[in-house]
């Protein structure tokens, strides 16, 4: 596969170990961290199975493992973001799968810092540009956030493992 083919079968390249984006490996997918990161800390959560491709396909128990994982990393990337990023406010998660054919879920955080007309604003409206900045690609100026949602992931799988609540400690 080629260095980016990746992009091209994420799913699959997560399956064989070859997609870089892949943060961990979940119950019911792959936390991943997002290309492009004009919104520093966006993550996905991919489906384990290509050939799924809404989340009414998949049977009431693997859905609500794909919604259990999707909470876990919604909660970790708030973590990493309160303690790595500056004006940290909220997590955005959505369900969308206009353009990718395949089940998946979006983690955005927001900021205090953007713009005021976006503030309100699904994250889909910022300009087409700023999707495909390099300035904004992810890459080795993101490790200490991809390390931190990694760590957060960690935590949160540890604390559900001996009984905690989901948002403690």
């Amino acid at each position: 596969m080629a260095v980016d083919g990746w992009r091209d079968d994420r799913i699959g390249s997560a399956l064989r170990g070859e997609n870089p984006a892949v943060l961990r490996r979940l119950d019911s997918g792959f936390a991943a961290i997002g290309d492009v990161q004009f919104l520093p800390g966006y993550s996905v959560l991919l489906t384990d199975d290509p050939a799924v491709q809404r989340l009414s396909e998949l049977p009431r128990n693997a859905r609500l493992a794909f919604l259990a994982d999707m909470d876990r990393l919604g909660e970790a990337v708030e973590r990493a973001c309160r303690r790595v990023e500056q004006g940290f406010r909220r997590v955005n998660l959505e369900i969308l799968g206009n353009t990718d054919g395949f089940l998946h879920a979006h983690v955005w955080p927001r900021y205090a810092w953007e713009p005021e007309e976006r503030v309100r604003l699904p994250v889909w409206l910022y300009p087409r540009e700023m999707w495909c900045d390099e300035r904004y690609a992810l890459g080795p100026a993101h490790e200490r956030l991809r390390e931190a949602i990694g760590e957060e992931l960690d935590r949160l799988a540890g604390a559900e493992g001996r009984g905690a609540s989901p948002g403690g400690g």
